[in-house]
């Protein structure tokens, strides 16, 4: 008899996981609290309790070839960064594309998930789940979570002194959807992650005024920052760039530093997210800190049978869908008894020094106490299940293959050449993934030269002119 498992989300970590307990023979029942699968990829015009919300003109920040599903490639006509409403379309055609529809109740919320009383010996959950009114209780073998990052806003108001007395209005970046919001406005963005200069951005071209505040540990912008627009509204005057708050007014604040008071209408604050699992006891994921004690961010290390996994709950160097893709494929594997963990005092040792290295401040809560980098983690997963690819070996059968694996960017397809879950169409996603690329770019028929040489010979007179104007 299968093992049943129970998926709580139907968004990007939800979708992979479903398909990673098909591939290897299990039951899995997926339960999403909204009419549609997508999670935060799936706008709304109005925040949802406990679904992820994301602004109108959000685009993803990594390029399509990064961002796929390793066994499933982007249309080649996609733009090679892809508009949320684009994204969702892909989401849908995955799910059908694997028949993943079938797994899945819509409206369906998920109450409570706790141990059995034989939970040592079977390790098995009683799931209580409500839709239309009516809940039920479901025993599973095995539990995976994937409600994700973005659901549970950080807004640390007890930082900002006078908050209260404030007469104009603020609210967390969660709650943007439009700019219009802004016109005519002075508006005070604090936090300059990626969801602050977005907004900061978007709002620069209705405001009065736009400022954006660094966080309370910052003095300068982070060395990276995913918005391309940014950089110019700076230089032209139309951000104007602050230190943190000291205290906020009825209708002003003063920034730290040398005392500055500037008149504000709106405050939004981009402070990032903090996790919690309402539907979980404390004892199953202890969260602690802002931190929760996961093996390799997805096992509960002190449970004393393996049978719940948290899929999604990083916050990856690089595309969280071949990220959650590759978490579900390793927990999936341990969940069916193929891989085992190691014991649990050795996972609470490595949980407990990876606490140790916790930042603090706001805006930075979430992301750096659930950072990994990459391709080093995905890697490290693909080893567990012996997926991940020989180099050596594959220059010997396939040096071609080798070579675009080795001097080209590590696509997800990289991750189904080998071991189980292997996609016989890996090969060719890999050789043809900078087609894909060009392909987006590609918007207007341009007429090739009757003459082929005729550009080449240009380049050649005018360098042979060059050459003798010079030697004269």
């Amino acid at each position: 008899m299968a093992k049943r498992v129970a998926i709580v989300g139907a968004g990007v970590s939800g979708l992979a996981s479903i398909k990673c307990c098909l591939e290897e023979g299990l039951e899995p029942t997926c339960f999403e609290r909204s009419d549609d699968l997508g999670g935060l990829w799936r706008f709304t015009e109005h925040v949802e309790e406990g679904r992820a919300s994301l602004y109108k003109s959000v685009v993803s920040n990594s390029c399509k070839e990064m961002s796929c599903y390793s066994d499933f490639p982007f249309p080649e006509d996609y733009p090679n960064y892809v508009p949320n409403a684009q994204f969702l379309e892909y989401l849908k055609m995955y799910a059908n594309h694997f028949n993943l529809l079938k797994c899945i109740q819509f409206k369906t919320k998920v109450c409570s998930v706790t141990k059995r009383p034989d939970f040592t010996v079977t390790g098995q959950w009683d799931v209580v789940t409500l839709r239309e009114g009516r809940q039920e209780s479901t025993v599973f073998d095995a539990v995976m979570v994937c409600t994700g990052l973005l659901t549970h806003p950080n807004l640390p108001l007890d930082s900002f002194p006078g908050i209260n007395t404030f007469k104009g209005q603020y609210f967390h970046s969660r709650q943007y959807k439009h700019p219009d919001i802004f016109k005519d406005k002075r508006v005070l963005v604090i936090g300059a992650g990626n969801s602050g200069a977005d907004i900061a951005v978007e709002a620069s071209h209705v405001a009065k005024k736009i400022y954006l505040s660094l966080c309370l540990l910052r003095t300068q912008l982070k060395e990276y920052v995913i918005n391309d627009e940014l950089p110019g509204r700076i230089i032209t005057g139309r951000v104007l760039i602050k230190p943190s708050v000291k205290e906020v007014k009825e209708d002003s604040v003063i920034f730290s530093g040398p005392p500055e008071e500037q008149p504000i209408d709106i405050i939004v604050f981009a402070t990032g997210y903090t996790f919690a699992f309402p539907f979980l006891d404390e004892t199953v994921v202890k969260v602690e800190n802002d931190q929760a004690s996961l093996y390799k961010y997805i096992f509960p290390a002190h449970l004393e049978k393996p049978t719940l996994a948290v899929i999604g709950l990083i916050g990856s160097l690089g595309s969280m869908i071949p990220t959650g893709e590759t978490q579900a494929r390793w927990a999936v594997r341990v969940l069916k008894g193929v891989n085992n963990l190691p014991p649990r005092s050795v996972m609470r040792e490595e949980v407990n020094a990876r606490k140790e290295n916790k930042p603090t401040g706001f805006g930075l809560r979430y992301s750096k106490a659930l950072q990994s980098d990459y391709i080093p983690y995905i890697d490290e997963l693909l080893t567990y299940i012996d997926a991940k690819p020989n180099l050596f070996s594959l220059l010997l059968t396939d040096p071609r293959l080798a070579l675009a694996v080795f001097f080209g960017p590590c696509t997800p397809y990289q991750f189904r050449l080998t071991g189980p879950g292997k996609w016989k169409g890996a090969r060719n996603a890999i050789l043809t993934q900078w087609d894909r690329t060009i392909k987006a770019t590609k918007t207007r028929t341009v007429h090739e030269s009757p003459f082929p040489f005729a550009s080449l010979l240009t380049v050649f007179l005018v360098l042979l002119v060059a050459i003798f104007l010079f030697c004269l």
